[in-house]
C-alpha cells in the first residue's frame, strides 16, 4: 500500500470525492504542485469539493493535504520543516518560470509593445500588493519612454489620474492584477474602459476580462504569494517596448547613463 492508500484506507468517499483522489493516484507528481482550483479543473470538480475531499482527509484544507502529499514525490527535509517549506516554494517558482518560458512565442509580446512604446502618456495602474510590480515595470519603463505615469493609489486620486492621462492623450493603460483582487482596482478598469481606454492586464488568471491578457502563475506555497513569474513577464514587456522603438531606446539609455555619471546617482567603489 503506497503513502496516498494508506490516506485513503478507510475513508468513505463521495463519487466526487473518489474522482478526485483517482486524479491525485494517477497524477500525484504533477498534483503536488497543483492549487486547489487547479486541482478541481483537471479533477472536473468544483474548488470546494477539493477543500471537503481535504477535511475528508483529517486536513484543515488542500495546502495541508498538498504539504502531506509532497515527501511521497519529493522526499527530502521532514515534511512541516521551514526547509522543506523553502523548497517546495522554489521548486513552485522554478515550475512557474517554466510556464513562462514555454508560452513566450505565444504571448503578444511584440504586438502590445509596439503599442505601448506608441502611446503617449502611459499610465501604469497597480493597487495593494500589485503596486510593488507595478513601480518596478513603471522604473524601468521610464528609462525608455518619455511619459510613464505611475497609479498606485485609490480613491479619487486614482480617477483623477486615469481621466488626466486620457485628456493628454493616452490610448492604454497597463495594469498589474495579482492575488487577491481588489475591488477597486475591477471598477477602475471598468471605468478606465468607459473612458475610451485600451487595457493590457498582467495578471495569473487568463480569464482575466481585459483586451489583452499577459498571465503568469504566482507561488502560493508560502505565507504570502510570490510573484517571480509575473517579474519575468513584465520584464519581457519592458524588453519588447524598448525593440519597438530602438532609436528613442538607445538615445534616452545613453541620456540616462550621462546623467548618472555625472550626478554621481550610483556608487561605483568599494561597497564594504
Amino acid at each position: 500500500m503506497t503513502g496516498f492508500d494508506e490516506l485513503l484506507d478507510g475513508r468513505r468517499l463521495s463519487p466526487v470525492q473518489r474522482r478526485i483522489a483517482h486524479y491525485l493516484g494517477e497524477h500525484l507528481e504533477e498534483a503536488i504542485f497543483l492549487s486547489s482550483v487547479e486541482l478541481a479543473e483537471r479533477a472536473g470538480v468544483s474548488q470546494p469539493s477539493v477543500t471537503r475531499f481535504a477535511v475528508v482527509l483529517g486536513f484543515a484544507g488542500y495546502p495541508e493535504l498538498r504539504q502531506a502529499l509532497r515527501p511521497l514525490v519529493l522526499g527530502g527535509a521532514p515534511e512541516g520543516s521551514q526547509e522543506s517549506v523553502l523548497r517546495g516554494a522554489v521548486d513552485r517558482e522554478i515550475r512557474n518560470l517554466t510556464v513562462v518560458r514555454d508560452r513566450l512565442g505565444s504571448l503578444p509580446l511584440k504586438e502590445l509593445g509596439e503599442a505601448l512604446a506608441a502611446t503617449e502618456p502611459l499610465p501604469v495602474l497597480g493597487l495593494r500588493v500589485s503596486a510593488g510590480l507595478a513601480t518596478t515595470f513603471a522604473y524601468y519603463t521610464r528609462r525608455i519612454h518619455p511619459d510613464v505615469r505611475l497609479l498606485t493609489h485609490g480613491g479619487s486620486e486614482l480617477t483623477d489620474g486615469l481621466h488626466a492621462a486620457r485628456r493628454a492623450g493616452a490610448e492604454w493603460l497597463v495594469a498589474v492584477v495579482l492575488p487577491r483582487y481588489p475591488t477597486e482596482v475591477i471598477h477602475a478598469l471598468q471605468y478606465a474602459e468607459k473612458l475610451g481606454y485600451r487595457v493590457a492586464v498582467i495578471c495569473d488568471r487568463p480569464d482575466f476580462p481585459a483586451e489583452v491578457v499577459l498571465d503568469a502563475p504566482v507561488g502560493d506555497r508560502l505565507v504570502f504569494d510570490s510573484h517571480a513569474a509575473p517579474l519575468a513577464l513584465a520584464m519581457a514587456l519592458v524588453e519588447a517596448m524598448a525593440d519597438a522603438a530602438p532609436l528613442r531606446t538607445q538615445a534616452r539609455l545613453e541620456e540616462y547613463e550621462r546623467m548618472t555619471d555625472e550626478t554621481g546617482t550610483f556608487s561605483t567603489g568599494d561597497l564594504s
